[in-house]
């Protein structure tokens, strides 16, 4: 998964948030109702320690902090979503405004969900938002060098590697190395081969 951040105090509003369904995936704004699901999700050491932001212990009142800055109103800011999957939760995804002028894309999936394609999936999904619907030129991503499965991921979806930097992770209180990716709307036209992406609403 990539570096999920701590959302800043005023985020993207949840009402304003579209609706995106793919082949097998719903993405959605959040709801306190979803808390419980985030929280025994994201509380597994083996998600928090391949984000940036996610401490471990993860409670669900951490959830809840999480999805109540969510709401906040201040539009196209951010856009964050969780991925559902036949009405279950399976992992969060989300474009940010950071770090630098383009957005980054990021998302993680719970353990059990892992290896069957979803993060593949609801990753072209926030693409073809951020370049069609957003009108963004770049995004940027960033992963773990020790997370091959999710770099993997990020160069099925066409982004390119640009580097390598030291980042904190909070999960760990220690710095690790992260690997920079950045696509750009030119070159995501050029390969994309995927299914289109549906705005429900």
């Amino acid at each position: 998964m990539t570096l999920l951040e701590e959302l800043p105090t005023g985020t993207f509003s949840g009402a304003s948030m579209p609706v995106l369904e793919t082949e097998r995936l719903t993405l959605r704004a959040p709801r306190l109702e979803d808390a419980k699901a985030i929280a025994a999700l994201a509380g597994d050491r083996r998600v928090a320690e391949n984000t940036r932001r996610i401490p471990h212990p993860y409670r669900v009142e951490d959830a809840e902090q999480f999805i109540a800055k969510a709401g906040a109103a201040m539009p196209n800011e951010m856009a964050l979503m969780v991925i559902e999957r036949e009405g279950d939760l399976v992992g969060g995804c989300s474009l940010t405004m950071l770090d630098g002028p383009a957005p980054e894309v990021i998302f993680w999936l719970g353990v059990p969900f892992w290896g069957q394609g979803y993060a593949t999936e609801a990753l072209r999904a926030i693409i073809d938002h951020a370049f069609t619907d957003l009108d963004h030129k770049v995004l940027q991503a960033g992963t773990r060098v020790t997370n091959p499965a999710s770099r993997r991921i990020l160069e099925k979806c066409g982004f390119q590697w640009t580097g390598v930097g030291l980042h904190r992770i909070r999960s760990i209180k220690s710095s690790a190395p992260i690997d920079h990716f950045r696509l750009d709307r030119g070159l995501w036209q050029s390969l994309k081969s995927w299914g289109q992406t549906r705005r429900v609403a």
